[in-house]
């Protein structure tokens, strides 16, 4: 993968449930390079995902695989065409081989010099180096400051991206000066027009700070063990307040906090997003965010996001 080839050198993350392929599109359409999650989709939709997306776009897109879950989708995207595939919480050299017979360029994220050195040995065409600043499932614990230097150096000549507490053009210029390529956004993108979170999840990213940010365990519901940062709510600070106690112990566990149109009830410690189709109490679901929210204030248009970024990093100093 060259990400000389995009007119602006941004990834939006896939951010899991609120991405939405009119943001994809959007994104990719205004020459960054935007995404799906497809870690959780059926074969049949996920192909017909990147078929539509095809339809709508020549640019670039990509889509994730979180390989701490089976890929079920995986081959059915390659037959579909999919120009780029991005892997996390996992390496598979495998998936990577499979990928390179449909010459579909593989990324993956990283989290520690190790682990970059692996995704190089496993035939990686371009690393992710994730900060422990993101927001959402987060590999790391490392500070992006930190890594960042170390997994360029380490890259072997592959493309690096720079992912974790990023959201404007300056830290755009920030990453590029740093020897990365480009740099991938998710938090900046969930309060966008295009993202499917619920109106006042987006507000609340708008008007929150970093220390309204907690790196925690809390919502492992589907997705146990897993790190994540998130905005501060009710849930959280019903479960610290108890003292943390562990599976099976937490105030509410059997709460029924939102209800989807299709698919179970969404209990109160799940991984499961504040999106615009929910019912109920969104706001006490997991309201994943980075430190980029420090930098938020608004809710635009993917397209406008995009090319505000860049001439912020065209201009910055």
């Amino acid at each position: 993968m060259d990400f000389r080839d995009l007119a602006v050198p941004i990834l939006q993350a896939p951010i899991g449930s609120v991405a939405t392929e009119d943001l994809a599109v959007a994104v990719s359409n205004a020459g960054a390079m935007g995404s799906l999650a497809m870690t959780w989709a059926e074969p049949q939709a996920a192909a017909a995902a990147v078929a539509r997306i095809k339809a709508r776009t020549s640019a670039p897109f990509f889509v994730n695989f979180v390989l701490a879950f089976e890929p079920k989708a995986f081959d059915a995207v390659l037959d579909e065409g999919v120009p780029v595939v991005t892997l996390s919480w996992g390496h598979s050299a495998d998936l990577i081989a499979r990928a390179h017979a449909k010459n579909v360029s593989v990324g993956v994220q990283v989290g520690t010099v190790q682990g970059a050195q692996r995704a190089a040995r496993d035939g990686a065409d371009f690393l992710i180096c994730q900060g422990v600043e993101a927001g959402g499932h987060v590999q790391s614990t490392t500070p992006l400051k930190t890594l960042l230097p170390s997994v360029v150096e380490q890259a072997a000549g592959l493309p690096v991206v720079a992912t974790g507490g990023l959201a404007d053009g300056g830290d755009l210029k920030w990453a590029l000066d740093r020897g990365a390529s480009a740099a991938m956004l998710g938090t900046r993108f969930v309060a966008t027009l295009e993202s499917q979170a619920h109106t006042q999840y987006k507000r609340a990213i708008a008007d929150a700070s970093s220390t309204d940010t907690s790196f925690t365990v809390c919502f492992d519901g589907g997705w146990p063990n897993a790190t994540h940062r998130v905005l501060r709510n009710s849930t959280l600070e019903q479960w610290e307040a108890a003292g943390c106690p562990p599976h099976g112990c937490r105030p509410g566990e059997e709460d029924v906090i939102a209800r989807k149109p299709v698919g179970d009830d969404v209990l109160r410690y799940d991984d499961t997003p504040a999106m615009a189709s929910l019912t109920g109490e969104a706001m006490d679901c997991a309201l994943f965010a980075g430190l980029s929210v420090d930098k938020i204030t608004d809710i635009p248009s993917a397209s406008e996001c995009v090319m505000r970024i860049w001439r912020e990093c065209e201009f910055s100093d």
